[in-house]
């Protein structure tokens, strides 16, 4: 599976955007600043990241691991919007 553009908001790590573009082959898109519901499925991504990360937490000692622990889990975790696939099954046409 393949992705045609990538929409971000508007933050730093987002500079070198046309390496991406040129990288990856896709457009690159910019929301809006305040406008979070251009950004739909990654305000969605954040909210289940607060099931494990809840905004109370500090996130300072945060481990690369923890973090790879809970997007396995994510990547895992079927999503109505795809039948109920998970995301791996969805990018790897299972």
């Amino acid at each position: 599976m393949s992705f045609k553009s990538i929409t971000a908001d508007n933050g730093t790590e987002f500079h070198q955007y046309k390496k991406i573009e040129a990288r990856c082959s896709a457009k690159f898109y910019f929301a809006n600043p305040c406008h979070s519901w251009e950004r739909g499925s990654n305000e969605n991504v954040n909210g289940l990241i607060r099931q494990y990360l809840p905004k109370t937490e500090s996130m300072a000692r945060l481990t690369q691991q923890q973090c790879n622990q809970i997007a396995d889990k994510l990547n895992r975790r079927p999503r109505k919007r795809y039948a109920y696939k998970t995301l791996e099954e969805m990018y790897y046409g299972i």
